[in-house]
């Protein structure tokens, strides 16, 4: 999970802006923008409680996943070792976006709020609770957080959950599935598991599919939740879809999509392969010291 966090953040704060911001045009001027603006730093804003989560998070999710996967092929061929069947894959997929939504809401709301600011904090010169667009509200992602709570209740945390579920349930049936398919298709005749290249390359393929699916539903996603930083404009799920394509017609459900896509690739692959490569690792431990 941190793998994965540490080589995708700096693209996915210019998929943010791309899709809640104004004035970014297209992905190289947002980049030249957040650059010129903020320097490097601006595009690690809000990596830190993403950073601190993402392995409980992540953790959930794959475990969720395989092991609703073996519950199925014991309830099915009475043996939960044994290969499962699309259908099975599509199952418990569904079940892991469904739990991933609990635990992942507070931190995307978190991460998308503190990407959203857009200039960086002084204590010196601005003052916290300022609402002019372009001033920080923010001075961190625990302080985020209990400003969320103190005005917008336990329901503010969870802001945005709806299109969030929304997005990863397909979002994870087009991450496991393809994932499972291209490593079958990749892997040598005869081999017992997947070489890392090939954990990487299909981890890759997965993640670069996985968000070209869900990537109209993470732009309402991403404006529901950085609605409330300076104002809000959003009374609910279908008033964001609503008033988006109204201002900016159907394509405005396609801002981010290729930088989604790119990142979904290296993002991906070190997340597959730091899941594969640290549980071949755990199992090697646990045999040595159980033999």
């Amino acid at each position: 999970g941190i793998a994965s966090v540490v080589a995708g953040h700096p693209l996915d704060t210019v998929k943010t802006r791309l899709q809640a911001g104004q004035g970014y045009g297209n992905t190289f001027k947002c980049v030249l923008t957040v650059y010129r603006n903020e320097s490097l730093s601006g595009f690690f804003k809000g990596m830190s409680f993403p950073l601190a989560s993402i392995g409980i998070y992540s953790s959930v999710v794959f475990g969720v996943f395989s092991n609703t996967q073996r519950f199925l092929s014991q309830l099915r061929h009475g043996d939960p070792a044994a290969a499962p069947s699309l259908t099975d894959m599509t199952l418990a997929s569904i079940v892991a976006g469904v739990i991933s939504v609990g635990i992942g809401t507070p931190v995307e709301l978190v991460k998308i709020r503190l990407q959203m600011q857009t200039q960086p904090y002084t204590k010196a010169n601005v003052k916290v609770n300022s609402t002019v667009p372009g001033s920080p509200v923010y001075r961190g992602p625990i302080h985020c957080l209990r400003t969320i709570l103190q005005k917008e209740g336990i329901t503010g945390v969870y802001r945005g959950n709806v299109a969030m579920l929304l997005r990863d349930v397909p979002g994870y049936c087009a991450y496991f599935i393809p994932y499972a398919m291209f490593c079958d298709w990749i892997t040598p005749a005869g081999s017992i598991s997947p070489n890392p290249f090939s954990i990487w390359v299909a981890g890759g393929v997965a993640g670069a599919v996985s968000w070209a699916v869900c990537t109209p539903m993470d732009v309402v996603k991403s404006r529901l939740q950085a609605d409330g930083v300076y104002q809000n404009q959003y009374k609910g799920i279908l008033d964001c879809m609503l008033k988006s394509y109204q201002n900016e017609g159907l394509k405005v459900f396609c801002r981010g999509l290729f930088v989604n896509t790119v990142r979904g690739f290296p993002s991906s692959a070190a997340m597959f392969l730091g899941y594969e490569l640290s549980l071949k690792a755990m199992k090697r431990c646990q045999s040595e010291t159980n033999p």
